[in-house]
């Protein structure tokens, strides 16, 4: 990729940032909280690209920022503790983990294939000027490498990951400088991540106390079997076998293709369309093998997850 963009911020700034992420670009911005890495949340090959970036290990689920409650309204179903929150807190550092409508456009890879979305309003006038100009809801985990400490300037999102974006919006120094909360609401809301807002705080809104996630229920991602298809699965299969269907990947013949031209990120976009599609047609999905480098090694996490046993 050419040089990152150090974008000011100013309108022709917030237009520039605004026409990179609908023409599918990644590009940091300031919240509140931390630097994000925004891409079109609507488009698995745009998020694809955040964990290329990022050489982000596993498919976990992104939090989708969007400018106003209205937004996220689009996006997810709002119980009475949601409700109450997103009243109170936002647009602040807070996300929330709800489930996701069905006429929602956000892509399967954002979600991580699952049935519930990270959503939040960010409170910093710039975040929420482009995410209104961009016109589309944003993904956005931290602006920084997978692993390493995140970023509350343009500095520091240069510093890691300068010529693998495409620009990144210089809104200062984040004010909060810790990641958001996220709470998983529900009939006994759960406190997922602590974060930027306090969890009293949250409780005292609440009225009752905030579970702590359990192993069951942990941050997303993180169980063995996770969101499987209902189909079994068999890794690193070179043929299919007698009632399986085959995901392939590189050129070979099977019943679906991550990437025919061996591509990770088109194969990482391609991967929850892919299984779902196989475990909608019947029978058992055999996968061939997958390099483990790169992408390759978020792919591969997310399907030895996908064919663990079942509890």
């Amino acid at each position: 990729m050419s040089e990152t963009e150090h974008l000011q911020a100013d309108t022709a700034g917030l237009n520039r940032a605004a026409e990179l992420l609908r023409t599918g670009k990644l590009v940091a911005f300031p919240t509140e909280t931390v630097y994000g890495l925004g891409a079109d949340a609507t488009r698995d090959i745009c998020v694809a690209r955040i964990y290329d970036a990022k050489r982000r290990p596993r498919f976990n689920p992104l939090i989708i920022h969007v400018p106003d409650v209205a937004t996220a309204r689009e996006i997810a179903s709002f119980d009475e503790a949601a409700d109450r929150l997103a009243g109170a807190f936002w647009p602040g550092a807070l996300t929330l983990v709800l489930p996701l409508l069905s006429s929602s456009r956000i892509a399967p890879l954002a979600v991580a294939g699952q049935k519930t979305v990270a959503v939040r309003v960010p409170d910093h006038p710039l975040a929420r000027e482009l995410l209104a100009r961009a016109d589309r809801p944003i993904a956005a985990p931290s602006a920084n490498p997978s692993g390493r400490v995140s970023p509350t300037t343009a500095e520091h999102v240069l510093e890691g990951l300068g010529g693998r974006i495409a620009a990144v919006l210089d809104g200062g120094a984040c004010p909060v400088g810790v990641e958001s909360t996220i709470v998983a609401t529900g009939p006994t809301p759960r406190l997922l991540r602590p974060g930027g807002l306090p969890s009293d705080v949250l409780q005292a809104c609440l009225g009752a106390p905030l579970e702590a996630a359990d192993g069951a229920v942990t941050a997303p991602g993180q169980q063995r079997s996770h969101y499987a298809p209902d189909a079994a699965i068999r890794l690193d299969a070179t043929e299919a076998r007698e009632g399986e269907r085959l995901l392939g990947f590189g050129d070979m013949e099977c019943d679906v293709n991550l990437s025919r031209s061996g591509d990770m990120v088109e194969a990482a976009a391609t991967l929850f369309r892919a299984l779902h599609d196989l475990d909608s047609a019947g029978g058992r999905i055999a996968v061939a093998p997958i390099p483990d480098e790169g992408l390759g090694q978020a792919i591969n996490d997310r399907l030895r997850r996908a064919a663990a046993p079942r509890k």
